[in-house]
């Protein structure tokens, strides 16, 4: 089991467009992944379940992956982040 820490640098938080890329991720691993924020602890492979969180930016969230992959969904989660789910520009 491996958990990140991961903080929200994009202008918007995680609405719709991120929360879908996140489940893009994690839809596809074959290891247990939850997102926890704000005392919160969902699965994070349910698109509702990560909306429902209202993550706003400048926020720091964290994942637990669990399973074969979990090194993997972690590194894919953490450059989804630093890039900003790509939607800021060159900020």
């Amino acid at each position: 089991m491996i958990s990140k820490e991961i903080p929200v640098t994009n202008k918007m938080g995680v609405h719709a467009r991120p929360a879908g890329m996140i489940v893009n991720i994690t839809g596809k691993a074959k290891s247990e992944v939850t997102l926890e924020y704000d005392g919160s602890k969902v699965n994070a492979k349910s698109i509702l379940n990560v909306m429902m969180l209202a993550i706003i930016p400048g926020a720091t969230v964290t994942f637990t992956a669990k399973g074969e992959d979990e090194r993997e969904v972690i590194a894919q989660l953490e450059e989804l982040f630093r890039n900003k789910f790509n939607e800021d520009g060159n900020d």
